[in-house]
């Protein structure tokens, strides 16, 4: 991406990250590298898929696509099934049901 998630430095990587954010996308889960402090790898990344735009989406080091690819996939839905399907995502916390609630006891 041109910046990083938390200054992203082109409209494009900041809508990508937000798409990311928005699918709940684990942090731990994820890594950004700035090219714009790196000329080898803006070169390097677009050389290796093949895609002349950043930002660029890997899941699992398998190219996604550019911001645009992101984008349409994230409307579709299909995103969200690739990231769930990938484990990329924040894990949900297990819901407790009503009745394993216990009121508090009052003093």
């Amino acid at each position: 991406m041109k910046g990083t998630p938390e200054f992203p430095q082109c409209g494009f990587s900041r809508a990508t990250i937000q798409i990311l954010g928005q699918q709940g996308v684990d942090p731990e889960k994820f890594a950004a590298y700035n090219v714009l402090e790196d000329p080898e790898l803006r070169d390097g990344i677009k050389e290796y898929s093949q895609w002349p735009t950043i930002p660029q989406l890997y899941v699992n080091k398998d190219f996604v696509g550019g911001c645009d690819i992101v984008m349409s996939m994230a409307q579709s839905g299909e995103l969200a099934e690739l990231l769930e399907s990938n484990d990329c995502l924040v894990p949900e916390e297990p819901e407790t049901l009503a009745a394993d609630v216990k009121p508090a006891e009052r003093q």
